[in-house]
């Protein structure tokens, strides 16, 4: 069970919710010179590229978690930034949460590597409808404590991404039914995909004035064999 304090124009509540279906959008870049980039690395790292995009993953909603850190065996992983998209019996609502995953695992197979980690979610959401009509001017960044400094990681607005709308259109089934959630793609890293001891995430409203963030400390397991 997850809760959320959802932000609207008339005011706030606070609800929780049991998500049973969770989806990550994959290869969602609306910008085709950022999505090489991210293709590419990736690529980097011995991922394969995409058979097409987006294309749409489907891991358990039990990876879906709000705790302050993060457990993840051995020291391969790292965090992504993504718009979340979450369906509720009133409607959808936009949240945010990183895709965070097993980079070694991910050079075997992408659906596999989504599996292997925790995917640590804000406490907030804003109803959508209050927000696609300006969807491109939402800022998006998130920091990453690697080696003890904390860097800009990832950087840039929601104009970069498709649209719910558009992503949704292009889902397999079509439609997020109530008790689903979906990750709506990521931006290209800073400097390159590192792992961190600590990841940070903010989602910006410009126009509204108003944010979401959340960030969750990383515990390396060791690999024993």
């Amino acid at each position: 069970m997850l809760s959320f304090d959802r932000f609207t124009m008339a005011g706030r509540d606070r609800v929780a919710v049991e998500v049973d279906h969770l989806v990550i959008a994959g290869w969602a870049g609306r910008d085709e010179a950022a999505l090489r980039h991210h293709v590419e690395e990736l690529a980097a790292i011995g991922v394969p590229r995409p058979s097409a995009m987006p294309v749409f993953y489907r891991v358990g909603a039990q990876t879906l978690t709000q705790a302050p850190s993060l457990s993840v065996l051995g020291p391969d992983s790292s965090g992504e930034v993504e718009p979340l998209l979450v369906s509720l019996a009133d409607g959808l609502w936009l949240g945010l949460g990183s895709d965070h995953t097993d980079r070694k695992a991910e050079t075997f197979g992408i659906a596999l590597s989504k599996q292997l980690c925790g995917k640590p979610i804000a406490g907030a959401l804003w109803r959508l409808a209050e927000v696609e009509g300006h969807w491109d001017e939402i800022e998006m960044r998130a920091f990453a404590v690697i080696d003890g400094k904390r860097e800009l990681y990832q950087e840039g607005k929601l104009a970069s991404l498709r649209t719910p709308a558009d992503l949704l259109s292009r889902k397999p089934g079509g439609g997020l039914p109530p008790g689903s959630a979906m990750f709506c793609g990521t931006l290209g890293a800073i400097g390159g995909i590192r792992s961190a001891s600590r990841f940070e995430m903010e989602l910006h409203d410009p126009r509204l004035g108003r944010s979401i963030s959340h960030g969750y400390d990383v515990e390396v397991l060791p690999v024993v064999s």
